[in-house]
């Protein structure tokens, strides 16, 4: 056994950059392309970018929720030489997703979704499983880089121009459909399967909760139309019937240690969850269909219908389904001259601006021009606007490679000139829907419920969120979570 463990090691000297580590997990030495601290450093760098480009969550009453129930897992994980930390990602998908070096992510969106701390507590072990095993550090780091890069990662990273124009044109032809974590290996998923179950059992908490919730999430991508870009937990964590089989077979083998939950019992973490945003936020602007409405700053932009649409925390943003074209939408500066923002964007990024024009788009001051730059990739053309707004001076990137831009340049130019003021009634029919837990009363089931709280969700949504078939029989005073609408207020 030494033998074996020296002869790894001699292999892995052989590899620049590469360590010979035993694996927390199987115990068994293996090479590793990312060291310890290179590991940490990505993942402190992603989280940086999650935090930018995503968002997390302003809870704090529902974040200390989180990482109290993250930290007593993480003492039960067979990897102590990171430091597990816990966040609440800002997306209305389902989704949970693991960052290296111990960053650990749930969304408010898989939030809604879970009927039980038990639940909430298997994902969770799920992913501190894929940073024990240290399935991200198995890939190489250009690969972690990438698979952190949905569509919104990707159109952020696009978002600066200069020294970076490369890799955000690059990304055009990589970003449509992407999802927000590059997939596991049934291997990985399996083992973090494993893993987040002991690590649930031994911190007090059914096992038996994580096949129990990948059915819920079966039943909720089945109701869910189809986005392209809207990253879910099961496109980087497929599903499949063995692996639900194989979780409730685990199961059955685990011992819980007899620990109290955090939440003392299921109406105690529900009411933790009572008030959650459902849905797109409208401080940060929402999609309706290809429009893009920001009820705050009151503007409206018009994006192709056919394009991958994405909204940011700093960015909004579209791709063209070929992949040949991006457009940008962006705060640049404050101010009020579009022309000097105009040259402030020419000199930051040594861009020489083609045909500079003054106009007006919206009922605003503007600048259009376009560019030339040179990527890795080739010759880029760019398609840009800046307009003076209120708030500050905002600006459209169009990109494309030059050899496809004069099969663009229109509709590029079309979503900078759809820029308008949002109307009254526009504005009077934004809202923002709020997870509300209710009870139910004697003899009432799903119907009577949803129509007496006034929820949004159909019949179906409500069933499935509630872990509750149709036409099941309701107790009287048992909890319900349902969906309320509510005018957004401004």
């Amino acid at each position: 056994m030494l033998r074996k463990r020296v002869f790894h090691c001699i292999v892995a000297i052989a590899f620049a950059g590469s360590g010979c580590a035993v694996n927390p997990v199987t115990g068994r030495p293996e090479l590793s392309m990312m060291s310890p601290e290179r590991e940490a450093e990505l993942g402190a760098e992603a989280a940086q970018q999650v935090a930018a480009s995503i968002g997390l969550v302003e809870d704090p009453e529902l974040q200390a929720y989180v990482e109290a129930l993250g930290q007593r897992l993480a003492q039960h994980s067979p990897r102590r030489d990171v430091t597990y930390r816990f966040a609440i990602a800002d997306m209305p998908e389902p989704n949970a997703f693991a960052l290296p070096g111990g960053w650990i992510y749930v969304s408010r969106g898989l939030l809604v979704l879970t009927d039980s701390e038990a639940e909430l507590a298997n994902v969770i072990g799920h992913e501190i499983g894929h940073v024990a095993a240290r399935h991200a550090a198995s890939r190489e780091a250009r690969s972690v880089g990438a698979g952190v890069l949905s569509l919104l990662g990707a159109v952020v990273a696009g978002a600066t121009l200069g020294t970076e124009v490369g890799r955000g044109v690059g990304q055009i032809f990589q970003i449509a459909g992407a999802g927000l974590i590059a997939s596991y290996s049934r291997g990985q998923e399996r083992q973090a399967d494993d893993i987040g179950q002991r690590i649930a059992a031994e911190a007090g908490w059914d096992p038996s909760a994580m096949p129990r919730f990948f059915r819920t999430l079966e039943r909720d991508t089945k109701l869910r139309d189809p986005e392209a870009g809207r990253p879910h937990f099961l496109d980087s964590h497929p599903v499949t019937r063995e692996r639900i089989e194989n979780t409730t077979r685990m199961a059955g083998t685990l011992a819980v240690a007899p620990m109290a939950p955090v939440a003392r019992d299921r109406d105690a973490f529900l009411a933790k969850l009572d008030g959650l945003l459902v849905g797109p936020d409208p401080a940060e602007g929402i999609f309706r269909g290809s429009r893009f409405l920001h009820p705050g700053l009151r503007f409206v932009i018009g994006f192709p219908e056919t394009w991958n649409t994405a909204n940011g925390k700093a960015v909004v943003g579209a791709a063209a389904p070929e992949k040949d074209a991006i457009v940008l939408f962006q705060a640049q500066e404050r101010g009020e001259d579009p022309r000097s923002a105009a040259a402030h964007f020419a000199e930051a990024n040594r861009a020489e601006l083609l045909n500079p024009a003054s106009l007006r788009i919206g009922g605003f001051r503007a600048v259009r021009a376009r560019a030339l730059l040179q990527s890795s990739d080739g010759p880029v053309a760019l398609d840009l606007t800046w307009i003076a707004h209120p708030a500050g001076i905002f600006r459209f990137t169009g990109m494309s490679p030059a050899a496809r831009f004069s099969q663009r340049a229109a509709t590029l130019e079309a979503v900078a000139r759809s820029f308008r003021r949002l109307s009254d009634a526009e504005l009077a029919s934004v809202s923002d829907v709020r997870l509300r837990i209710v009870r139910a009363r004697k003899g009432e089931r799903l119907t009577e419920v949803s129509r007496r709280s006034r929820n949004v969700w159909n019949i179906d949504e409500m069933a499935v969120v509630n872990g509750l078939q149709l036409g099941a029989q309701l107790a009287p005073g048992q909890s319900l979570k349902v969906a309320v609408e509510a005018p957004y207020a401004r």
